[in-house]
């Protein structure tokens, strides 16, 4: 078939199809001869913010990584993160110990990094001597004996006291002995205990003699028991001070030795204080106990008494030599973000001991550099908030979310633990742009924002470090290395994933899956190099094991049942383009699109809109045509017009303005009475002006509709209406470009709505002459004069319509 002068002018080549990279420009033979990439490609915006982020040591200064998924930020993160943490020190270790003062907020103390075990270790030795040593010291003959004088002095003194008030009591005639339960007093008669008989035969004179004596015996025994009340205490706490000095005998020599290794650290002398003088009031805790009678016959063994408290729960712990910490934590829930305090049951009675405090993410990190997923910490209750709380008060307190909801389930409160923690956040753009928006917090706990970019400009240089990737991925995993013409295939990959045939695609995920399967299939063809047929394939069969979709709506278009044309001519129907995303999937296919036109002043109406099955942008690209209508065509009279457009066969909503061009040509149809050529196809936005806008989705568009064409037969007749600019995003499959090169398909590309019109319809559009017309012939001129007739139709009835009103107003 023979070109028209129009077809020939928008006709694109099929060089501006798809990029093309020459494998000899490279500049190798294969990745063997190239050294492994070890940094990013491009992204040295990025960089230069994370970097910045990462070192600066102000408080605020944490960094949210904001970009597409896809493009490596986490690889990037941690490899920046990981470097600069080996250049810093090691901080410190962080334990809880018993507090003595109040046993339910443990206390937090800090060792030197790789110190807090062996405090632990020192601690757990000095607990285990007291528990072997403290049984044997009270044990031996010699404190056996020392004891044995202090009591039977004590028991002198005692003695003492209670002759000089018996010697009183005889002297005064009366008896006085010690009973169990107290002391008797009680009248002699010739050395012996008056009988009831001789007492009641005392005569008063006798009887009253009797009680002033009583009373001064009774005087001197309440003497007495004070003063062997204050022998007793005074024995009692001799005895005390003797077993504390046992005790401190036993203990201060391991004391004194820590005392001396951890001088520089206050916190620590000051519950080593504490801990000795706990030890010296609770020393009989490292005493086994007695037997126990339970029943009779049944004795129970005696134990120790539980010395849990005097242990150190280490719960961070660093190495002396490892640098700055990095935890990247992959599930960040409240716990594992800030930590929890377990609990222990025993007959339905739960409680809490100091082990039982575990530390989470952000005492791991402290020091270092805590990397999350912003999106894992926003799904987790609890988690945002109280990560939000730790950066704001660079502490971190340890307590169970449960009380948050006023249910109180543990008695233990940790001292709260200082933090100094740089965190990075990795999410979407859109994220970042919600919390900045909606937590009037965010800006002030994340001012580094690292953008990372979805891709990067073309140029050799970048080609080179795509190939040095792949050197390096394969030097990691182990993979066949990679032909000059298999970079440059994936270089084209690049390319179609970044839409642009300037600018390579950064989302090296898809990448490096694309070069492991390219891998793989070379493999199992049993090739020693990768090769540019194998990557073409581990491309084509990824897109066919998810092409279900895509294979299911081109069969309906063939049998007929999703009803597209590709050939012949009809008025007022346009095929129209459009992309499905679906998941890790997205095609192209072609849709109809009609247009009818009547007499009437509705003005165009989208069918889609009225059902409420457009969005918003779909609607604005129909009032958009709308306004460029009546721009054209109502400079000298009313627009009258009613119209309505529809997307045949859509029954789900359809959102977007590329399909405004196919809109505006039928709409144009119709009211010219102009057929519009079923064998092409078109896509793009258009303005008020005319202007063709680009649009997305530009290679799955162009495919889609390649695809029906060529399954119904490629006549050489059929292709695609494509904004100019959006030339530089092709990047067609080789099949397409192929069948353009050979004639059988074609591509073009407008720049105003005229040119598309007059390819679609074979009749030029027409330029507004002086008087405001259209040259005869053309394509406006025909819609100009239709407009026209309804113009004047609606102005004759609405004339009738009103002289019938104001004939009825008659009397």
């Amino acid at each position: 078939m023979a070109d028209s002068p129009i077809e020939a002018r928008f006709r694109l080549d099929p060089t501006a199809l798809a990029p093309s990279v020459d494998p000899a420009g490279l500049g190798f033979l294969d990745t063997r001869e190239l050294e492994p990439l070890e940094g990013p490609i491009g992204q040295d915006r990025a960089l230069e913010a994370l970097d910045f982020g990462l070192r600066m040591r102000d408080s605020g200064f944490n960094v949210f990584a904001s970009g597409p998924m896809g493009t490596g930020k986490w690889s990037i993160v941690m490899e920046r993160v990981k470097a600069l943490a080996r250049e810093r020190p090691a901080p410190r270790d962080w334990c809880y110990v018993h507090n003595v003062q109040d046993s339910s907020r443990p206390r937090c103390l800090c060792f030197p990094a790789g110190q807090g075990r062996a405090f632990k270790t020192a601690i757990a030795s000095l607990i285990e001597m007291l528990k072997r040593e403290l049984p044997l010291a009270f044990e031996s003959s010699k404190y056996i004996e020392g004891r044995a004088r202090l009591l039977e002095e004590f028991g002198a003194r005692k003695k003492e006291e209670f002759r000089s008030v018996a010697e009183l009591a005889r002297s005064r005639g009366f008896g006085f002995e010690e009973e169990p339960i107290g002391f008797s007093l009680f009248p002699l008669k010739d050395g012996r205990p008056m009988t009831d008989e001789e007492r009641a035969a005392l005569t008063p004179e006798e009887r009253a003699a009797f009680g002033a004596k009583l009373k001064e015996i009774e005087s001197k025994i309440r003497e007495l028991q004070s003063n062997a009340h204050a022998i007793d205490h005074e024995a009692e706490r001799t005895l005390r001070d003797l077993d504390h000095a046992v005790v401190r005998q036993l203990m201060q020599p391991r004391l004194d030795s820590l005392r001396q290794q951890y001088s520089a650290l206050p916190d620590v002398l000051d519950h080593l204080t504490q801990l000795a003088s706990d030890v010296e009031q609770s020393y009989r805790d490292f005493v086994k106990r007695e037997p126990q009678q339970v029943l009779p016959g049944i004795e129970m063994p005696g134990k120790q008494a539980d010395l849990s408290r005097y242990q150190v729960n280490l719960v961070v712990e660093q190495p002396a030599d490892g640098g700055a910490p990095v935890i990247d934590e992959s599930h960040p829930t409240y716990a594992n973000l800030i930590g929890k305090i377990e609990r222990r049951s025993q007959f339905g009675v739960m409680w809490s001991e100091l082990g039982d405090i575990k530390a989470g993410a952000c005492a791991q990190a402290n020091g270092g550099f805590l990397v999350l997923n912003a999106m894992e910490v926003l799904r987790q209750p609890f988690a945002w908030e109280a990560l939000r709380r730790v950066i704001k008060t660079r502490e971190l307190t340890i307590e169970d979310p449960s009380e948050f909801v006023g249910f109180t389930t543990s008695a233990l409160r940790p001292q709260p633990m200082p933090v100094e923690v740089k965190v990075v956040l990795l999410g979407p753009p859109m994220l970042y742009h919600l919390l900045l928006t909606h937590d009037e917090e965010f800006h002030k706990i994340f001012k580094v924002k690292a953008d990372f970019e979805p891709d990067v400009e073309r140029s050799p240089e970048h080609d080179l470090e795509y190939a040095r990737w792949v050197a390096r991925l394969v030097r990691d995993e182990g993979l066949p290395h990679f032909e000059g013409a298999a970079v440059a295939a994936l270089v084209r990959f690049g390319l179609r994933l970044a839409e642009r045939n300037d600018r390579l695609s950064l989302r090296l995920n898809f990448l490096a899956d694309v070069v492991r399967e390219a891998a793989f299939w070379a493999r199992e063809a049993g090739h020693e190099r990768v090769a540019a047929d194998d990557v073409e394939s581990a491309i084509v069969r990824k897109r066919r094991r998810s092409g279900f979709p895509e294979q299911w709506v081109q069969d309906e278009i063939q049998e007929g049942t999703l009803m597209v044309d590709v050939s012949g001519a009809v008025v007022g129907q346009v095929n129209g383009l459009s992309v499905h995303l679906l998941g890790d999937t997205s095609f192209g296919r072609p849709s109809r699109i009609t247009a009818r036109t009547y007499v009437g002043t509705k003005g165009v109406v989208d069918i889609q809109r009225e059902v409420e099955l457009a969005g918003s942008i779909h609607s604005k690209g129909v009032m958009t045509l709308a306004g460029y209508l009546a721009g054209r065509f109502a400079s000298t009279h009313p627009f009258a017009l009613s119209a309505t457009l529809s997307f045949e066969q859509a029954y789900s909503e359809i959102e977007g303005d590329s399909a405004a061009c196919a809109e505006l040509a039928a709409i144009l149809s119709s009211l010219a009475d102009v057929p519009i050529r079923q064998s092409l196809a078109i896509t793009g936005s258009v303005n008020q002006l005319g202007e063709v806008q680009p649009i997305g989705g530009a290679n799955e568009k162009v495919e889609g509709f390649f695809e029906s064409c060529r399954r119904r037969g490629l006549t050489g007749d059929q292709g695609v209406i494509l904004p100019r600019r959006n030339v530089r995003h092709l990047g067609l499959r080789q099949e397409v470009v192929e069948a353009v090169a050979a004639g059988r398909f074609h591509v073009y590309a407008v720049d105003r709505v005229e040119d598309a019109l007059e390819l679609l319809t074979g009749v030029p559009a027409g330029e507004r002459q002086e008087g405001g017309g259209y040259p005869e012939g053309t394509l406006y001129a025909r819609v100009a004069k239709r407009l026209e007739e309804l113009a004047k139709i609606v102005m004759r009835e609405t004339g009738k319509a009103g002289d019938a009103v104001r004939g009825e107003g008659k009397p």
